[in-house]
């Protein structure tokens, strides 16, 4: 005997659709710094802007706050995530510890697979870096990162490490490229590689969390840079 269908349960599947493919743009544009950090997401500007209706909208802010990517206040007002200096600073230091973690366990559970993926991701970076084209480097370099959070075969550690690192990707972006700091990153690159194919746990873990440490502190005075600009203006 077929099966009934629910009343309505069509639109609702397309509603669901719709707000899932508006989260992802949203996402991106966020990560991006397209949707920069502060700025004011108005429901029907986002509907004309993605070609949807509210409802859809309202949804998909909804799942972006519960990643922490929205900060939702009452009255329906919703606006992308702004962190306060201190909590950039707590950030990074947690997801150096995560990605640290992550390097240690792909060191010692990587695949053949895994190494591939690492491998690639490491190359592409190098080819972005000697374009010394800022997008498609960080977009590598997330690939390169990404690579590695798989390989620790930890799904959970994986996820965390991942939602983390999305709420504070737009600062990682928002630093300048520099070539002479891209070289030492390269460089760092290439030692957690070596440390992860030749499974030294603890160098693996090391190496990943003076890689970060570095970042954390760019990112962190680049964001004391613009609350004192905000502060004056």
């Amino acid at each position: 005997m077929p099966r009934s269908r629910r009343p309505g349960g069509e639109i609702a599947l397309k509603g669901r659709t719709q707000s899932h493919r508006i989260r992802a743009a949203m996402e991106a544009d966020v990560l991006s710094g397209r949707l920069p950090p502060g700025a004011k997401l108005d429901e029907k500007v986002l509907g004309v802007h993605y070609g949807a209706s509210r409802t859809p909208v309202r949804e998909a802010l909804k799942q972006l706050a519960s990643e922490g990517l929205v900060t939702l206040r009452p009255r329906a007002s919703a606006f992308v995530a702004k962190r306060t200096v201190a909590e950039l600073a707590e950030m990074f230091e947690t997801i150096t510890f995560l990605e640290a973690a992550c390097a240690a366990l792909a060191s010692r559970r990587h695949s053949a697979k895994d190494r591939r993926a690492i491998a690639a991701a490491h190359e592409a970076c190098l080819k972005a870096a000697e374009n010394d084209t800022p997008g498609p480097f960080y977009n590598a370099n997330k690939r390169f990162h990404e690579a590695i959070y798989a390989a620790s075969h930890n799904s959970y550690l994986e996820s965390q490490t991942i939602n983390l690192r999305n709420k504070v990707e737009v600062y990682r972006r928002g630093m300048r490229f520099h070539p002479g700091l891209i070289c030492v990153a390269m460089a760092e690159h290439k030692q957690i590689v070596d440390a992860i194919f030749r499974m030294d746990e603890a160098a693996a873990s090391t190496l990943m969390r003076c890689h970060l440490d570095t970042l954390r502190d760019d990112a962190v005075s680049m964001a004391k840079a613009l609350t004192q600009v905000s502060s004056v203006s």
